[in-house]
């Protein structure tokens, strides 16, 4: 398999806060994400060879392709891709926006994610889970990940009180971190005590344990690397991308338990192929990775190598491996439960708080990591069944 690594590097990133923005439209949006990371950039928006764009909602004036961006941002007769690949449509943006530079095709491109879930009505709790008559019913992406809770509580040999508690601890930590990035939709503090007598909303998940639905967009400037030190004396270089599909129903996977996802462990495999890591754990910095639901983040932490497959997670859990001062942060900016989840949107917010770690100008001291070199961002979606891993460094080599 080919790589990458360096080939690609990003120079400009624009990010909105996420939130309920009633008195926006998904084109102010898209217009303050992009001219942040224009300015970010040092270009203009002619200056952009080719767009691709990440929503998976949005569609405003019955066009569902290229013209979210070529209108609000004038962009005039040059290639826009919209891309929808469920919650992992923005890593998918990013990875064909990188393969297209790469290619020698394009010296400068745009990839831009927006949502406005709020003005759709969605609540997250639609029933397009389950789609076989026979082995599932309808069920909902909180009750998808509420099976995957108690099938780990069980092959753990955890009592139930025990496994939410566990759980309530990854809730604190990101709700914590959440509570100190200016562009997070929830910036609230949360003790474990609130976290554990919250109402449940598909057992033993809780109310906390469960990102919310919100409006943001974020956009990334895209160059070919060997070209990157013309823009900006702090790029930061692509490494390693990955993207798994599995089948769509978990009946249609072979010996599938549960208790991880196939295709988090293939996408990490081909982004830590590529950037040459071998001790995610040891190498990574800092890892922005899919929180939908706390227990998806468990999960995460061993399908993509930061903890041992089994019950050793709960010991990283327990000893705070993955908060701010931890072994490896996880999150730092709040992620999905600090955020919210407008899909298009996400996987680009969670790149620009690498990318912001990784250049040493998170917005707040008390925010900022001890020099970073590394950083990872990760999306799972579907039912699910697609997962993408992106890998980024400050350093060429």
């Amino acid at each position: 398999m080919g790589t990458i690594k360096d080939k690609v590097a990003i120079v400009g990133m624009g990010c909105t806060s996420f939130g309920e923005h009633w008195d926006k439209s998904v084109y102010d949006l898209i217009i303050e994400a992009a001219y942040e990371a224009f300015e970010d950039a040092g270009i203009e928006p002619n200056d952009v060879q080719a767009a691709w764009f990440s929503t998976d909602h949005s569609k405003e004036f019955l066009s569902p392709g290229g013209n979210m961006l070529s209108g609000p941002l004038k962009l005039r007769n040059i290639p826009i891709t919209r891309v929808e690949n469920a919650c992992a449509s923005g890593h998918d943006a990013i990875r064909n926006a990188a393969f297209a530079i790469a290619s020698g095709m394009y010296d400068i491109v745009l990839v831009l994610g927006a949502e406005k879930l709020k003005d759709t009505g969605f609540g997250g709790l639609g029933t397009g889970r389950g789609l076989h008559p026979v082995f599932e019913i309808r069920r909902t992406a909180p009750g998808t990940f509420a099976l995957l809770a108690t099938r780990k509580f069980y092959a753990y040999g955890i009592s139930p009180d025990e496994g939410k508690r566990f759980l309530a601890k990854i809730a604190v930590k990101n709700h914590y971190n959440g509570a100190r990035c200016p562009k997070a939709h929830l910036r609230r503090e949360v003790s474990l005590e609130e976290v554990l007598q919250a109402p449940i909303v598909a057992w033993p998940l809780g109310l906390f344990d469960c990102c919310g639905n919100s409006d943001g967009a974020a956009a990334a400037i895209l160059v070919r690397g060997e070209l990157a030190r013309n823009f900006r004396k702090d790029p930061i270089y692509l490494k390693g991308v990955g993207l798994s599909m599995d089948s769509m129903l978990p009946v249609n996977r072979p010996r599938f338990d549960w208790l991880g996802f196939e295709a988090n462990r293939v996408a990490a495999k081909q982004a830590y192929e590529q950037a040459g890591i071998r001790n995610p754990r040891k190498e990574l910095d800092i890892a922005e990775v899919h929180d939908c639901f706390t227990i998806t983040e468990l999960t995460i932490y061993e399908d993509l190598g930061f903890s041992p497959a089994g019950g050793a997670v709960l010991e990283d859990i327990e000893s705070g491996a993955f908060t701010l001062e931890g072994d490896l942060p996880v999150n730092a900016d709040g992620g999905l439960k600090a955020f919210g989840h407008p899909i298009g949107a996400s996987a680009l917010r969670m790149t620009y708080e690498v990318y912001k770690q990784l250049q040493g100008k998170a917005e707040l001291p008390e925010r900022q990591l001890k020099a970073p070199r590394l950083g990872l961002s990760h999306t799972l979606g579907g039912p699910p069944q697609v997962a993408a891993v992106a890998i980024f460094g400050n350093e060429l080599g």
